[in-house]
């Protein structure tokens, strides 16, 4: 039997982040080392917040949960509220104070301290900005040799915070420059994947009638992340971009990739935090990302559902 994959998932809970702790969390074939959170969709506290929110939810009480970085590595912070509401998990009513708590350690040497003591089996699975990851290499860079993989949503030939720009490139462009450009394997879910999820009318009646609480959980998330992308991008559905990471390390067969050389955008006026895709090769670079850009959407949303059923 293959063994479970030790992941530390790098997070800003967020819809669908929440929606890749639940599939993480249920599946055998993972194994949460660690949770670490960063400032992106909203601001730090309310980001960690919903993590412990999530783990006391999960049953998740022996996973350490790292609080992170609190702003990009030189821009000023933004963050998503008209996208995730105030509090970045908007829709549920949860209980005020968690009962699980933060760890002592900062998410970058819990990240750190982790990757050092593996036998080079971990993956870091980022679905936010990339401030804690690039902190990491930037202190330790040693551990770049020990990562098995750096599996993260980002980017995209396309943006939805700029023209060009995805919302966690954006956010810390400087911070994704320096993960692409580090020597870690890397494997990207940008918006040309992610959009392909979209949780239609029918997965959301198929979730619904599931009848468990985490699955009323996240009936409410969709409905409210539903609405948000209805209002602000006319979307019929909202797509579920974070969980193609553990869908991904789960069963890597639901997508299609290709490997392609990536650079970040950090000076340009119009371009700022653009992944510049060279999927045509014209650069003539050596390709430094795996880059997903077809998935079969009946098998994502089947290891989803599944999920939510328990089994």
């Amino acid at each position: 039997m293959q063994k479970p994959k030790k992941i530390i998932l790098d997070c800003d809970p967020g819809h669908d982040d929440a929606i890749a702790m639940i599939l993480a969390a249920s599946n055998p074939h993972i194994q949460l080392e660690a949770i670490t959170t960063v400032a992106g969709n909203v601001e730090l506290e309310k980001t960690t917040l919903n993590a412990l929110r999530m783990c006391d939810i999960l049953g998740l009480e022996d996973i350490p949960v790292a609080r992170g970085a609190e702003q990009p590595l030189v821009r000023e912070r933004e963050i998503a509220p008209t996208i995730h509401g105030k509090t970045g998990l908007d829709g549920p009513i949860f209980p005020e104070v968690p009962k699980k708590a933060v760890v002592d350690q900062h998410a970058v040497d819990v990240i750190i301290e982790k990757v050092m003591a593996s036998n080079d089996d971990i993956y870091l699975v980022p679905t936010g900005p990339l401030t804690n990851i690039a902190l990491a290499i930037q202190k330790e860079p040693k551990i770049v040799e020990k990562i098995r993989e750096v599996v993260l949503m980002g980017g995209g030939t396309f943006g939805n915070w700029t023209p060009t720009a995805e919302f966690n490139i954006y956010v810390d462009a400087e911070a994704a420059d320096i993960v692409f450009k580090s020597g870690a394997s890397v494997t990207m879910f940008g918006l040309d994947i992610t959009h392909q999820t979209i949780a239609s009318e029918a997965i959301l009646k198929q979730i619904s009638e599931i009848g468990n609480p985490v699955s009323h959980l996240v009936s409410e998330l969709l409905i409210y992340f539903s609405k948000s992308y209805k209002q602000v991008f006319g979307f019929d559905g909202a797509p579920i971009h974070d969980a193609c990471t553990i869908a991904y390390l789960i069963d890597d067969s639901i997508f299609d990739f290709e490997k392609v050389h990536v650079d970040i955008e950090t000076e340009g006026n119009y371009t700022y935090g653009t992944t510049c895709v060279d999927r045509l090769h014209v650069t003539g670079r050596e390709p430094n990302v795996k880059f997903a850009h077809q998935l079969d959407y009946e098998r994502f949303w089947r290891l989803i559902v599944s999920a939510l059923r328990g089994g």
